[in-house]
């Protein structure tokens, strides 16, 4: 049985000019130990998916699917108190902006030690020497002078390894990570992304990796989805998606990559397009 499965997965916000459905029919599943892959480009439905499976959306938001289980439970049956002891413990997300994720009004090690206390139970003593561990192992050097540390006194860079911190701390089943390298330089993102990888490995976690970056899922993934205008367009492993793409969206994607560019002008995904749109959706 997958550790998450989800079937035909439907999310509908309503607007002034009537519902919009940001995710349209989209079904997944992972397993134990697999990095998986969303790409597509923004709007693409990408985080409102993950966000429903989190349970983290506005009740404005009306959410359905055919299934949706989490180690073989219910997510949609499960009563609040139920999610909220599985949000942060069994599963977890790194969202997309590290300085806005944060609460500017506490330290770092208030917010690192919350997520011990409300889920573990923890005393103070070993909140604080979890909170320095979890610190010394995402790679931020003197942890107990960073634990009295505000958000903004630290750089993005560390306030996103600050995130994984918390997301890791509760040694989660599946951690997803939304557009983990977003806002961050080069150098910072190729670290930050080793550091995924080695902590998935070493724990042993289902990851999902959000991103619009074809260069991540290459070096991350095992398989992909490729999702556009809230449907899933394709699913593949790493390698066949992008030796052998099979909707016009993927290779839309892939031709868009500088290296794959002939001649003196990059296509756009525009030049993908048929009568506005693409052809067909693979669920």
């Amino acid at each position: 049985m997958p550790l998450l499965e989800i079937q035909n997965l439907i999310v509908e916000f309503q607007t002034a000019s009537g519902p919009f459905r940001a995710v349209d029919g989209v079904s997944l599943s992972i397993d134990q130990r697999e990095v998986l892959a969303i790409v597509g480009e923004s709007g693409s439905g990408k985080s409102v998916s993950m966000l429903a499976v989190m349970g983290l959306l506005p009740w404005s938001a009306k959410v359905s699917a055919d299934r949706m289980t989490f180690a073989g439970r219910n997510l949609l049956s499960l009563s609040v108190a139920d999610r909220r002891r599985m949000v942060g413990k069994d599963m977890a997300m790194i969202f997309q902006e590290p300085m806005a994720s944060l609460n500017p009004c506490f330290t770092v090690g208030f917010q690192i030690e919350e997520v011990l206390k409300v889920h573990l139970g923890l005393d103070r003593k070993a909140r604080r020497a979890r909170a320095i561990e979890l610190l010394k192992l995402v790679g931020i050097p003197q942890p107990e002078d960073r634990l009295g540390h505000f958000p903004h006194q630290m750089s993005g860079g560390q306030c996103q390894r600050v995130m994984i911190a918390i997301a890791l701390a509760c040694n989660p089943k599946l951690l997803i990570a939304d557009e983990p390298t977003t806002a961050l330089d080069v150098t910072i993102q190729k670290q930050i992304l080793d550091l995924l990888m080695r902590l998935q490995a070493e724990h042993g976690m289902a990851l999902i990796m959000i991103t619009h970056n074809m260069g991540v899922v290459a070096e991350t993934a095992d398989r992909v989805i490729v999702q556009y205008k809230g449907r899933k367009m394709e699913e593949a492993d790493v390698l066949s998606l992008f030796e052998n793409p099979k909707s016009d969206y993927t290779r839309a994607l892939l031709s868009a990559l500088p290296e794959n560019a002939t001649g003196d002008r990059l296509p756009t995904i525009s030049d993908f397009m048929t009568d506005g749109g693409f052809r067909g959706a693979a669920q």
